[in-house]
């Protein structure tokens, strides 16, 4: 994927993640844009969804990371979004894979089911991973 600006979003349930998957990025020397939260106060995801979408789409960021309790709700609204390809991940396989065969780019994970070093390893997959095209391409082109 490079090394465009990475967008973060996520709801309360996973800002402590966001922010550990902000500073590992940051230290990698990775470029990040934070869309929020920033505290633990109830939000609701589908904004902060809707909100790395945008980013997505205006050309403000390359990809994503979207981050939840579980991951579920949050990679559902980014995916009513046309120009985004949310892939749910839990290992740093299906972390490779999404990117390589389904050419997402947008990072879902489940603050709640994951753990910090987990998340962390399937960012640097994720990001690191580029989209194997060939027969893939026809699948993907018809998501569109």
């Amino acid at each position: 994927m490079g090394q465009g600006i990475v967008a973060l979003a996520s709801d309360h349930a996973g800002v402590e993640l966001k922010s550990a998957l902000k500073s590992a990025l940051e230290a990698k020397g990775r470029a990040v844009l934070d869309l929020g939260p920033f505290d633990s106060e109830s939000v609701d995801y589908p904004d902060y969804a809707d909100a790395l979408a945008k980013a997505l789409g205006e050309g403000r960021a390359a990809c994503g990371i979207a981050v939840c309790g579980t991951g579920i709700g949050i990679s559902i609204a980014l995916n009513r979004h046309r120009h985004v390809r949310a892939a749910l991940c839990y290992d740093g396989t299906s972390a490779r894979l999404a990117p390589e065969h389904n050419d997402a780019n947008v990072l879902a994970l489940g603050a709640r089911l994951i753990g910090v070093e987990v998340a962390k390893e399937c960012a640097e997959v994720f990001l690191s991973t580029d989209f194997a095209g060939g027969r893939h391409q026809r699948r993907v082109a018809k998501l569109a």
